[in-house]
């Protein structure tokens, strides 16, 4: 791949080959995030606001000329579906940061990494794709792992099942955003298509912020320092590896992969917050990284990045990807 002029070199280019290590490094990005998110001063659309919006300023030198090259050749359909994978982004960031005020970290995190469940019933019920038996095993145990990390923190009342709830809507909605980014994948290069889909999210959640009349400015500087955080560490660096690797993998194997993400988190929250994970965390430790493993036995070869659909000069190929 050839880079634009004075694009410095990304994170991306020299794990191409090695999309397991990549996501390993995304889990351990993304996990900071609950954390983050509890030090943060600031209401859940306004956080989620800030952490989309900074971190589209902060792609925009490199990607945003990705885009321009690609958005030639973009077509109405699939403009339309960019729309709607921002907007799904948004929704998830919405829902998920608001179960953190009603619910554990714990909980909030091995609910919301429920995805797999989702994008695997979508992958074969809506897309008709084939879901192998070793597979089906495999969100199995992944997702028994994760609810094991969590059950010892459940809470049986009003508060802690409505944090439940939005955290499992979160699920849902990653899984439409990561399902629709697998599809636009297919055309659009990691930065063509990360950068208007954060930043369509981040306007979503402004204008939400604008009607719901939640505060966008007046914190003090540890929340402005933990947004920043946010930012660059979960969304630039994690959320843009998990999407970098849609075109290696498929979506449900990234799905699996995050479901790394509640022992991280776990960790986290214990060491910065003083939040004690359950002693469950060793049962489910253990299975939910057993069914990651059974996973990357089933997609032993990385997916090669399918090849772009549309036409163009080849120049522009050479410089669009």
């Amino acid at each position: 791949m050839r880079r634009g002029a004075g694009v410095p070199p990304t994170a991306w280019e020299g794990v191409s080959g090695r999309p397991w290590e990549a996501l390993l490094a995304g889990i351990l990005a993304i996990s900071s995030a609950s954390v983050l998110i509890r030090l943060a001063a600031a209401p859940p659309l306004a956080i989620g606001a800030w952490r989309l919006g900074l971190a589209t300023l902060a792609l925009t030198p490199w990607a945003f000329p990705h885009f321009l090259r690609a958005a030639r050749f973009l077509r109405r359909r699939q403009a339309l579906w960019l729309v709607l994978s921002g907007a799904a982004l948004a929704c998830h960031f919405a829902v998920w940061i608001a179960s953190l005020a009603y619910t554990s970290v714990a909980s909030s995190v091995v609910l919301v990494t429920t995805t797999p469940i989702h994008v695997g019933l979508a992958t074969r019920f809506l897309l008709g794709e084939r879901v192998t038996a070793r597979r089906w095993l495999a969100i199995g145990l992944a997702v028994v792992g994760g609810a094991a990390i969590g059950w010892g923190d459940v809470q049986l009342s009003g508060r802690a099942l409505l944090g439940d709830a939005l955290a499992l809507v979160g699920a849902i909605a990653m899984a439409a955003h990561l399902l629709i980014g697998r599809a636009l994948r297919r055309t659009l290069s990691t930065p063509a298509y990360i950068w208007p889909a954060y930043g369509i999210a981040a306007l979503t959640l402004t204008g939400v912020c604008l009607i719901a009349r939640q505060p966008l400015l007046g914190y003090d500087r540890a929340t402005f320092a933990a947004l920043a955080l946010l930012a660059l560490v979960p969304q630039v660096v994690g959320h843009s590896i998990l999407n970098w690797a849609l075109a290696r993998v498929s979506p449900l194997m990234v799905t699996l992969a995050i479901l790394g993400e509640p022992i991280g988190a776990s960790a986290l929250a214990y060491l910065v917050l003083g939040e004690a994970p359950p002693l469950t965390l060793w049962l489910g430790g253990p299975l939910l990284l057993s069914g990651l493993v059974l996973a990357s036995w089933d997609e032993a070869v990385p997916a090669t990045p399918p090849k772009r659909t549309h036409t163009q000069p080849d120049s522009a190929r050479r410089t669009c990807s």
